[in-house]
């Protein structure tokens, strides 16, 4: 019995292969780049996952290697550029999942905003900006200043503008014009306060608030994700609104099952939508639920791809330290040469751990957005702020170096 897994997040494939191996399910990878996963597939045990090279965005060449998996039972597909591609797949080999017209409405963040303002659940409309003078005035008109300017299909935080006056608005528009986007680009209110992402699990149309996590961002303009803890010791009736409004959120979209990780602003008024993303929290928020809730929350995804209701939608977690990690940007672009400091974090409380994401020799040429860290310093502590203090003090230790990028030959 197998389930094949369409690319995953950087991080979560060592509890995947526990959660597989618990529910007596064999794990396949289709990946473009192994690579990628380097630093979990080097802490696997031999033949714990198949890993199969392939061109996971040609269609047809992965049902091809789908009809050739024995006893496929399931089709996991956790990341942002894959969600449709997962879903075609999963619908064309009738597997369990998500309707695929919903996975294709979270993805435009246009399309939600619009609906979710339909249905009362935000105060805020989406507005798509096609360029030229017009659209410009009916920004300013419809949706107002300060606003964000953003990519309908974006991720990390990347082609995201914040308009606070007309002289920005005019280099926001003209820069979106030489950005190639994944989607369309849209405006929306700006809402002012600190962000959060709600976890959460939903099955048949019913959705668990498994925590909340901070997400402290870079100073405006940029909305650069730098720290995240979890979970936020919310007072109890807070908590509950909450769940009751993201419950109320993800069944307007039609969300029936899997995960969700439902960025949202708390502002003056209340929460406000940011993005809804299928799938379980990315960076280290996956390893930080399995701690900080005292168990393996990947079974649940497992569970779900099987079409069988998870246990964690019934389960009172143990329990476990609260966690914290901050992302490890360097001073300045250039070819990521390695992380000095590691040798210190032995000394500081919290079990601090350098988790990497980028290899010596690597480029990192934008530090704006979160393409450009290079590592995660993870940490923990008996609360959210506690394991905050101490991921900060062993980040505080590191260095994230770079070196110029060498210069471009003549007429290149």
């Amino acid at each position: 019995m197998s389930v094949v897994l369409l690319e995953s997040l950087t991080f979560g494939l060592g509890h995947l292969v526990r959660a597989a191996d618990t529910l007596g399910e064999q794990l396949t990878l289709l990946t473009r780049d192994p690579a990628y996963y380097a630093y979990e597939l080097e802490r696997l045990p031999s033949g714990a996952l198949d890993v199969v090279e392939t061109d996971t965005f040609d269609v047809d060449g992965v049902a091809e290697r789908l009809r050739g998996t024995p006893s496929l039972r399931g089709l996991i597909s956790s990341t942002d550029t894959w969600t449709l591609v997962g879903a075609e797949l999963a619908a064309r080999f009738a597997l369990p999942g998500l309707d695929p017209a919903v996975l294709r409405l979270t993805r435009d963040k246009a399309a939600v905003r619009e609906l979710l303002h339909g249905a009362g659940l935000t105060r805020g409309r989406a507005l798509t900006v096609d360029g030229g003078g017009a659209a410009r005035d009916l920004l300013l008109k419809e949706i107002g200043l300060p606003a964000v300017l953003k990519d309908s299909a974006g991720t990390g935080s990347q082609n995201v503008w914040l308009v606070r006056d007309e002289s920005a608005l005019d280099t926001a528009l003209a820069e979106s014009a030489d950005r190639p986007l994944k989607g369309r680009l849209f405006a929306e209110p700006y809402f002012a306060g600190p962000v959060y992402s709600a976890e959460t699990l939903t099955w048949a149309g019913r959705t668990r608030l498994l925590g909340v996590s901070s997400r402290l961002m870079s100073p405006e303009p940029y909305f650069r994700e730098e720290i995240t803890a979890f979970p936020v010791a919310f007072p109890e009736a807070r908590r509950t609104s909450l769940e009751g409004w993201l419950d109320a959120l993800l069944a307007a979209v039609g969300y029936t099952d899997r995960f969700a990780h439902v960025e949202f602003v708390l502002t003056a008024e209340g929460p406000e939508l940011v993005e809804i993303n299928p799938r379980i929290g990315g960076a280290l928020v996956g390893e930080g639920l399995c701690r900080a809730l005292g168990l393996n929350v990947y079974e649940a995804m497992v569970e779900t791809a099987l079409g069988r209701r998870p246990a964690l939608m019934d389960t009172d977690p143990p329990g476990g330290p609260a966690v914290a990690f901050v992302l490890g940007y360097p001073a300045a672009p250039g070819v990521f040469t390695g992380v000095t400091g590691l040798d210190r974090l032995a000394d500081l409380p919290g079990a601090p751990a350098w988790y990497p994401v980028k290899a010596p020799g690597d480029a990192i040429e934008h530090l704006a957005d979160s393409r450009g860290y290079a590592g995660i310093v993870y940490a923990e502590a008996e609360t959210a702020e506690l394991a905050t203090h101490r991921a900060v003090a062993a980040a505080n230790t590191l260095r994230v170096r770079t070196e110029p990028f060498p210069p471009r030959a003549s007429g290149a």
